[in-house]
């Protein structure tokens, strides 16, 4: 969903000096796709001994319940550290502490193509359209953390291409912008 690519999270992994996995999707996957892809890396993962898996959720209940539910069927712990802290605040305190990330998504339905490309600091935050978590929780951006400080480096890219992409199903119609980030 945030489009970015392989090499610019296996540049994130080693710069944190954590092993990373990967699941790879069909381009479009359904839910029984994913859940079934989702198992069995999960599966792999507690039999190299992993006991819990830590999710960035704030406040979607549904998510929660839903990512807890996928973890139950392997028995593997879910956590979430930042579970309930409200978003300004902890927008601040990612800001305030060093955190460095630049938004690759945005849905164009809720926020003009001008979020798109732009680092995630206290301008982005105070420019953000009534209604829009700073956060971006309920799906409104994504973003790609670039820096941080406990990374070794940060991870160095350069802002490519913004294109717009169309998603459709049976019920709905979105269209989000991406940036395209190339490593260098």
């Amino acid at each position: 969903m945030h489009g970015v690519r392989v090499e610019l999270l296996l540049k994130q992994w080693e710069s944190i000096g954590i092993a990373g996995g990967m699941i790879e999707l069909p381009e479009n996957p359904t839910n029984a796709d994913y859940e079934t892809l989702m198992v069995q890396k999960i599966t792999q993962l507690k039999h190299a001994g992993f006991q819990c898996a830590a999710f960035g959720d704030i406040f979607l209940e549904d998510l929660r319940q839903y990512r807890e539910r996928l973890l139950q069927a392997v028995n593997i712990s879910a956590v979430f550290p930042i579970w309930q802290k409200n978003s300004q605040r902890l927008a601040d305190e990612l800001i305030d502490g060093g955190f460095k990330a630049i938004v690759v998504c945005i849905n164009a339905d809720l926020m003009d193509k001008s979020f798109v490309g732009r680092v995630f600091d206290r301008d982005f935050v105070n420019n953000l359209p009534q209604g829009i978590d700073p956060c971006g929780e309920n799906g409104e951006f994504h973003t790609f953390c670039f820096d941080a400080p406990f990374f070794k480096h940060p991870v160095e890219f350069s802002v490519g291409e913004t294109v717009l992409k169309e998603y459709r199903n049976s019920k709905t119609r979105s269209q989000f912008w991406f940036c395209d980030l190339l490593p260098l």
